[in-house]
């Protein structure tokens, strides 16, 4: 198959490594230096774009590999307020948009672990939950992405809590702590607190390695695949083949 990068930073190259390992070819590199190159004819070539730049950026990214005719998989946070926008777009312009906050195989076990716990806890009112998020210093949105979803999931499934905040939370409020140190990958963590005691649950990243193997996975899934996507359409599939 052959992928192009959007960004080539420390996760942009990890991808390239493990995309040529698993016998894919990288077409095009587009960084802030090159943009003209995604009016070239190798990015053209792209059967998939593997985008991971930064919130001001990803939107007009997606933007220009929609022109070409590329299929786009990304792993960019913080552009959110405007997936409406992108889903208008692949509805109207026959674009095809692949996105996760997480592309770890063992944060999306966490996603259902917390949906799964929370639904549990909503029974419990003496427990109030937060979170705190931990990643190294060149991230620059906050929450995390992954934190927003892990939020979403438990909000789903407490009745108590309607919102998450990152100030001093009301009583239906979800507090997010974040944390940014050193060359973290990523560390989220839910507490559960009561008076009596607390219940945790923790996902930590060991490396960059998980989240770029996931990110060439998704990108050999929407090869085959048009439209907009999602992670839950993906791991069903696959799981049920």
């Amino acid at each position: 198959m052959k992928i192009a990068l959007i960004g080539y930073g420390k996760m942009g190259r990890t991808i390239h490594r493990v995309a040529e390992s698993r016998g894919h070819e990288i077409v095009a590199i587009i960084d802030v230096d090159n943009q003209q190159d995604f009016d070239s004819d190798a990015f053209r070539s792209a059967d998939v774009a593997i985008e991971f730049t930064t919130p001001n950026t990803a939107v007009d990214n997606y933007k220009k590999a929609f022109a070409q005719g590329v299929k786009v998989v990304s792993g960019s946070t913080g552009w959110t307020s405007r997936m409406n926008e992108v889903q208008h777009m692949c509805e109207n312009n026959s674009a095809t948009f692949f996105w996760s906050s997480n592309f770890s195989l063992g944060v999306n076990i966490f996603f259902t672990l917390n949906k799964y716990l929370s639904s549990m806890m909503n029974k419990f009112t003496g427990y109030t939950p937060s979170m705190n998020e931990i990643h190294h210093i060149h991230k620059l949105d906050h929450p995390s992405g992954t934190a927003i979803t892990l939020a979403e999931g438990l909000i789903e499934n407490v009745e108590r809590i309607n919102n998450w905040t990152e100030k001093t939370p009301s009583d239906d409020e979800l507090f997010i702590n974040h944390e940014r140190e050193g060359e973290v990958p990523g560390t989220h963590i839910i507490s559960w607190d009561s008076n009596v005691d607390t219940i945790t649950i923790e996902h930590k990243a060991k490396s960059r390695e998980g989240f770029a193997l996931g990110a060439v996975v998704a990108a050999e899934w929407v090869a085959s695949h048009k439209g907009f996507l999602t992670m839950d359409q993906m791991m069903g599939e696959l799981l049920n083949n």
